[in-house]
């Protein structure tokens, strides 16, 4: 059995033990190294691997952004840490037009190794210019891998491999998650990138979901359960490249799919995912996908109107219902 540790410490364990294992790894960002991290992710890293690997930046995205680019083009392994990822709009033009597009540009001779990581998505009220869920938009970019975890122990086997991966990688997690606890393994593990999790089993429907909202899809199947459905519950956990033979299997299964995502509507994770459902399992589907995602709106402060905004277990088990022609 392994041990019980928190979500910030399953990701301050995979940064140790990457740097540890290669000396081109490094850590920066605001707040890393004297204040131990934002979020205290990186706690007692500078006191372990010194200023020169775990390295305070100023607040210019962009520009430290643009440092750890070039860092990794000349054969370092960089951690770039993101107070938020709302602050990462910055250096988006690092991120798209010369991280992921360095390669092709190159005729592969120029790769980017590097990690951008931080929050992602709402952490209450924190107002519109903090609360945005970037999943899709950076998933829609070739040349970049984006995962989205929800708990300590994929973030821990996820954070290595994308350290360890050839590509530049986009990690998200959530400010809401860094104190959950769950079971991590003493040993060393590595989780591939791309592969989904069944993290429950079952026949009647299935939920898809990733990072966050996946404690609205298990808390939805808890109460369908209570009803007598069954409920197979899938956890993305790499959104680019997605693992679309899990979902298929488990449609296949269970004829019916229900998506739960913290996106804006348009254009997102459950639009991709219902095309390529309907265009490859089409006939095992017995009702319409339906979706639950943020309000197509920008995220506002009062309570109220983050609780409307967000996806939540009624509004779910309410979708599950529908699809199973469930009279209400």
């Amino acid at each position: 059995m392994g041990r019980i540790i928190a979500f910030r410490e399953a990701l301050r364990e995979a940064m140790q033990e990457e740097m540890r294992r290669d000396e081109r790894v490094f850590l920066m960002g605001e707040e890393v190294a004297e204040y131990n991290g934002a979020y205290k992710v990186s706690q007692g890293m500078l006191d372990e691997f010194g200023p020169k690997r775990v390295i305070d930046t100023p607040i210019a995205e962009l520009g430290f952004t643009a440092v750890a680019v070039g860092a990794a083009q000349n054969g370092l392994r960089p951690i770039v840490e993101y107070m938020t990822w709302n602050f990462a709009v910055l250096p988006l033009d690092q991120i798209l037009n010369t991280a992921s597009k360095m390669l092709a540009m190159s005729g592969g001779q120029v790769g980017c190794p590097i990690v951008f990581r931080g929050a992602n998505g709402s952490a209450g009220q924190l107002g519109a210019q903090h609360s945005t869920a970037f999943e899709s938009m950076y998933a829609n970019i070739p040349g970049l891998k984006v995962i989205s975890v929800s708990n300590p122990y994929d973030a821990k086997g996820l954070l290595k491999s994308a350290i360890r991966d050839d590509d530049p990688v986009v990690f998200m997690e959530s400010e809401l998650m860094y104190g959950d606890k769950g079971e991590v393994p003493e040993e060393e593990y590595l989780i591939p990138i791309g592969k989904a999790d069944v993290k429950r089993a079952g026949r009647d429907v299935t939920i898809v979901s990733f990072n966050k909202m996946m404690k609205v899809a298990l808390g939805a199947a808890e109460e369908l359960e209570k009803e007598g459905i069954s409920a197979e519950v899938i956890d993305l956990r790499t959104i680019r490249p997605l693992d679309w033979m899990t979902i298929f299997e488990s449609v296949k299964k269970t004829n019916r799919l229900v998506i739960v995502e913290e996106q804006w509507p348009f254009a997102s994770v459950s639009s991709e995912i219902t095309y390529r459902i309907q265009k490859e399992a089409f006939d095992y589907l017995d009702a319409p996908i339906r979706r639950i995602t943020a309000a197509d709106a920008p995220m506002h402060y009062a309570p109220n109107l983050v609780a409307a905004y967000l996806p939540d277990v009624a509004r779910t088990v309410k979708l599950v219902k529908e699809v199973m022609y469930i009279q209400k």
